[in-house]
Formats: structure tokens, C-alpha cells, sequence
């Protein structure tokens, strides 16, 4: 389930799309602007995707049933992939149509007034929603990079609003440069260009969200320091002579599977290995809140071993 600062991020990026959204519209139609109006198709899609963030949210929180016992966090992943389709399809195809069209047959821009302080005011906006959304992204940050805390995050909603946000701001700015030199040198043809340029910050936007979002919904696994911790943990049990192999995946930003292979002493009855497992699930959800399920194995180190090369042999066979 996300955090109340992922909502938080995207109620107000749906407060500052919907605020200027139909005002864009309106602008572009006053003036003629193509990049006026891929503006304002990207404060509409940028609306819609809130909402669905929003829905995916809603759906991640639903509890395990038969059909899904593992519950229905990816749910949020997938959404935040649609959102990034989105973006691409709607956002940046109807930027490349309109800049394409108006470059083709370039014709004088309305009175430009209205386009400015649409955009200075879209801007604005824009700029309040852009800084909840990095306040609450940079927030569990740490000392990682930007990019690094991109690759590290499981929450979808936190670095999709960012992006989408980032990508508004920066397709104002070239809205604004762009309508200004259409305006200055006299050659409409510049305000398509800068309708083309906005179409690529939106494409580029939803490829980078894209490649995100799929590594989240073919399952990507805890951290190394949430594996590291786990596998001391195992080694630091009586009982257990070895770990095999620990496995992990996220079923959502706070939702990880764990599956643990391990060599228990010989000699232990099944009374002592329950007692050493059940230790050991506890502790490692004391420390791991973030684990939901555990699932241990008992297997000697040569046994797993021997299984582990039959895999393989059987991968490079259907190769």
C-alpha cells in the first residue's frame, strides 16, 4: 500500500492538471497555438493518469482471495504502466501530430497575450505540484543518487508523479520559448517545432516510466541490504548449519515475498526445526515489517546444489 506522501504527491498534481487544463483549451483555441494545445493535452492526460494512479492505489489494498492469494498489490504497478502508455500515446502522439501539421502549414498566431499568462500561471501551479512531488520523493532518498533511488524505489506513484511533473515543467518552458520566437522572428512553423520538442520530453518521459514500471511487474526483488539482513538472520540461528539460497520479490512497495532454502542441523526432531523456523519468522518481520510472507525450506547444501545444476542444465537445453 502506498504511503499517505505518495497520495499526498498525487492529489496535488490532480489540484494543479485540473486547475489549467481547460484553461490551456481555451488559449490554444483563442490563439491557434499547436504548442498551446499539446500543453493542454498534457495537463488533460496528466489529470486522467492521477486518477488512475488513484485507482490503482485503491485496487493494491484489496485483500487476498482464492483467485489472487498473494493479494492484489501489483495492482498499483500495472496502473503506473498504463500511465506511462498514457503519456506516450496520447501525450506525445498528439504533440508530434499537431508540431508536424502546424510545421507543414504554418499560419500567423491570435494575439499571444493570453498564451503567456496562461502558461505563467500554469507554470506556477505546475511548480507547486512538481515540489510536493520531490519533497516526498527526495524524502527517502538518503545518500543515493537520484537515478540510484529511481532504480531502489518500489513505490511507483512517488517517481511517476515526479517524472510527470518534470516533463510538465519543462514542456512549459518550451511552450513559452517557443510561442515567443514564433511571435518575434515572425515564422509560426517555430511554435510546431516547439509542439514537436514537447512530444519527445513526453516520449522520453513515458519510456523511462515504462522501463520502471516493467521491472516492478515481472517481479523485481527486495534490496540487497533487506536480503543481506535476512540471510544473517538464517546464519545466526542455532540449529541451522547453512543457507542455501534466499529469494525475494516485491508484490507491491510495501510488500515483500520471501522464500529461504536451509540446511538444519542433522539430528533435530520436528518439534526443535518448527520452533527454529517460527523464530526465525518472527524475527525477521520484527526487523522486515515491509515482509508478508515467509516460506523456508529444508534442503542439505549438496541436495540444493545438485538441483540448482539440474536447472541450469535444463534452461541451456530450451535455449
Amino acid at each position: 500500500m502506498a504511503s499517505g506522501g505518495s497520495k499526498k504527491a498525487i492529489y496535488a498534481a490532480l489540484a494543479g492538471n485540473s486547475l489549467i487544463a481547460v484553461t490551456k483549451f481555451a488559449a490554444g483555441a483563442y490563439s491557434g497555438s499547436s504548442a498551446m494545445f499539446s500543453e493542454a493535452v498534457h495537463s488533460l492526460v496528466d489529470t486522467g493518469n492521477q486518477f488512475l494512479l488513484l485507482y490503482g492505489l485503491k485496487r493494491a489494498q484489496k485483500p487476498a482471495d482464492r483467485e489472487h492469494p498473494f493479494g492484489y498489490g501489483m495492482e498499483e504497478y500495472f496502473w503506473a504502466f498504463v500511465v506511462a502508455i498514457l503519456i506516450f500515446g496520447l501525450g506525445a502522439g498528439i504533440s508530434f501530430y499537431e508540431g508536424v501539421k502546424r510545421v507543414m502549414e504554418p499560419h500567423a498566431l491570435g494575439d499571444p497575450l493570453v498564451n503567456y499568462i496562461v502558461l505563467s500561471l500554469a507554470i506556477l501551479f505546475e511548480g507547486g505540484s512538481w515540489w510536493v512531488a520531490f519533497r516526498e520523493f527526495r524524502k527517502g532518498k538518503g545518500k543515493r543518487g537520484w537515478m540510484a533511488e529511481i532504480r531502489h524505489s518500489k513505490d511507483p506513484t512517488k517517481f511517476t508523479v515526479l517524472f510527470e511533473d518534470s516533463a510538465a515543467m519543462l514542456g512549459l518552458i518550451v511552450a513559452m520559448i517557443g510561442i515567443a520566437l514564433a511571435q518575434y522572428l515572425n515564422m509560426p512553423a517555430l511554435d510546431g517545432a516547439a509542439a514537436i520538442v514537447i512530444g519527445v520530453i513526453l516520449a522520453a518521459t513515458a519510456a523511462l516510466l515504462a522501463y520502471e514500471c516493467k521491472g516492478l511487474l515481472i517481479g523485481e526483488a527486495a534490496s540487497p541490504a533487506v536480503i543481506a539482513s535476512i540471510r544473517k538472520a538464517a546464519s545466526a540461528l542455532e540449529g541451522v548449519d547453512a543457507v542455501n539460497e534466499v529469494l525475494t520479490m516485491h508484490l507491491g512497495p510495501e510488500d515483500i515475498l520471501v522464500n529461504l532454502s536451509l540446511d538444519f542441523t542433522n539430528g533435530q526432531s520436528a518439534e526443535q526445526v518448527e520452533t527454529t523456523v517460527s523464530g526465525l519468522e518472527q524475527a525477521i518481520k520484527a526487523k522486515h515489517p515491509q515482509v508478508k510472507r515467509i516460506f523456508i525450506e529444508a534442503q542439505s547444501t549438496e541436495a540444493h546444489r545438485l538441483a540448482a545444476r539440474e536447472q541450469q542444465s535444463a534452461a541451456g537445453e530450451t535455449r
